[in-house]
């Protein structure tokens, strides 16, 4: 198709999807945005909710149907009323009054949307409770305005994946160009803020599930400290190394829904100190927190794609010219001795935390445990394993759990890999404030015969290492975002949202969405196509 109809074709979808009750115009807003106009009186949170289920239906269910939401939430409409009320009355402000936030469906919530990781084993999965995290942003008066999709049980089934694709909700869409991935396993509640189909939304980590997916749709995402955030009611993968952390459109909202998020929950033993380190919302004046920083260059986890390298180097001096000083980092440690003592844990960690989850499910979930969910993907072959498989839950299933004989083992050799000779060491040793790195490539076509291909990211460490990692738009390649990394010591999330938030306001190169069915080829690219001649 010639570029000009790409083009034509995607300007006149963005404007048909711009229509909303009230002619209020919910694209490219981010909490701030949305909670200003509803205090200036501009919108209400019902007619603001009434706009995103609007353009969710527009352009997520229809049009170029992103597959990015699984669920809307039958009550979002009365609690956004009833949140209007409570605005009138002159009660204090909340945080977040009146705010729609969407989360990844593997988080459970006390309406009568079901919790499914995406897998229809879980389809009759309303357990009616609020995991701790849904709760604490029911308090600061958010609306909670559906679950959205993402890679089934959070892309810890099989090695041959397609990120972003599940049972339940099928393949989420990249908006920058519907045939590329949007990564995994948080793919839905990045699209949908790149779609503007939220202000913000929630997803989950264990190695890249919240980082990927905001760098390859422009957005900024944090993965907490593991245990800044409680866990209790999410469907797990990993005890050591699990998450929950936000999906915004800038720096300031990720701080924001942090400090909401954050803090002690007595069922889950990780987030014992989480209290005394929640970070605070940003203040306005944070232009100049780079000053006088000595920031980390992890050159070692760069190198994997040219023309990410090259807008790296553009962010470097970006951030040179912020005040930073670069240090340069060249050797790391072993990430392929990692990765394989990480999959030993994940594996041990998933057998016993799945069927410890799925013990506590209503009478109305037939799947008990990972046994189970195995035997029910091969009931259901065709919808389920129709396009990859389920290896890794029958490694998992041969696991004994914590039980087994290389376990412990692993998860002490990881950490120490990871974190204390990794990025502890490379900390100490230069006397740095933060380490920055290209968070990963541009987003890969969608292969439906040999699975996910990308090439390199800069997950794993912090991952591993239970240490914050915070990804901000870096530039773009070819029209597809490419995000910065910034990544510090376990709880240093204050300092690295305050640096990311510097950063973007001396880059400020988001670009939006143009929801491209493909990226089209140049003049030059078609004549090289050709044989020479």
């Amino acid at each position: 198709m010639p570029r000009a109809l790409l083009l034509l074709g995607a300007i006149a979808l963005t404007g048909a999807a711009a229509m909303s009750p009230a002619n209020y115009d919910v694209q490219h807003k981010g909490i701030a945005d949305v909670a200003a106009d509803m205090q200036a009186g501009h919108v209400s949170s019902a007619a603001l909710v009434r706009a995103y289920l609007a353009r969710i239906s527009a352009i997520d269910h229809a049009g170029p149907s992103l597959h990015s939401v699984i669920v809307v939430n039958p009550q979002a409409e009365a609690e956004a009323a009833a949140s209007d009320r409570r605005r009138h009355s002159g009660a204090a402000p909340r945080p977040l009054e009146g705010v729609p936030i969407l989360v990844k469906d593997n988080i459970e919530t006390a309406d009568a949307m079901p919790t499914t990781a995406g897998s229809l084993a879980l389809a009759n999965n309303v357990t009616h409770r609020d995991a701790p995290l849904v709760a604490r942003l029911r308090d600061a008066g958010a609306i909670i305005l559906g679950k959205t999709n993402l890679s089934e049980w959070a892309n810890m089934r099989s090695s041959a994946s397609i990120s972003g694709w599940s049972g339940v909700g099928g393949l989420t869409r990249n908006p920058y160009a519907l045939d590329r991935s949007a990564c995994g396993s948080s793919s839905g509640s990045a699209v949908a803020v790149a779609a503007s189909l939220a202000p913000a939304a929630i997803g989950t980590e264990t190695d890249g599930s919240v980082t990927c997916p905001a760098s390859l749709t422009g957005l900024v995402g944090l993965k907490p400290t593991v245990g800044l955030i409680s866990r209790t009611h999410v469907v797990p993968i990993s005890a050591s190394q699990d998450t929950a952390g936000p999906i915004t459109r800038t720096v300031a909202d990720a701080a924001l829904l942090a400090s909401v998020l954050a803090g002690r929950d007595p069922e889950d033993p990780a987030t014992a100190d989480a209290d005394r380190h929640r970070p605070a919302p940003l203040g306005a004046d944070g232009a100049g927190a780079l000053k006088g920083v000595r920031i980390g260059v992890l050159r070692f986890l760069a190198g994997h794609h040219a023309a990410t390298d090259a807008v790296f180097g553009k962010a470097l001096d970006r951030l040179g010219a912020a005040g930073a000083t670069l240090v340069e980092i060249k050797d790391g440690p072993d990430l392929d001795a990692i990765s394989a003592a990480e999959m030993t844990v994940l594996l041990s960690e998933l057998k016993s935390g799945l069927d410890s989850y799925l013990a506590t499910t209503p009478d109305t979930v037939k799947t008990r445990t990972m046994a189970d969910v195995i035997a029910f993907n091969e009931a259901h072959h065709d919808r389920e394993l129709g396009l990859f498989n389920q290896d890794l839950m029958v490694r998992a299933q041969a696991t004994t759990g914590p039980d087994d004989g290389g376990y412990r083992d692993a998860l002490t050799r990881s950490r120490r890999m990871a974190g204390v000779d990794g990025l502890d060491r490379i900390q100490v040793q230069n006397n740095l404030d933060a380490m920055v790195a290209p968070t990963g490539g541009p987003a890969w076509v969608v292969d439906l015969v040999n699975g996910d291909h990308d090439g390199g990211s800069a997950s794993t460490l912090p991952a591993v290492a239970g240490a914050p990692h915070l990804t901000v738009p870096m530039g773009d390649v070819d029209g597809l975002p490419v995000g910065l990394s910034f990544i510090g010591p376990r709880w240093s999330e204050q300092r690295l949202l305050e640096f990311g938030a510097a950063y973007e306001a001396a880059a400020g190169i988001r670009q939006q969405p143009h929801y491209l069915p493909t990226l089209p080829e140049s003049a030059a690219q078609r004549s090289l196509l050709r044989p020479a001649g």
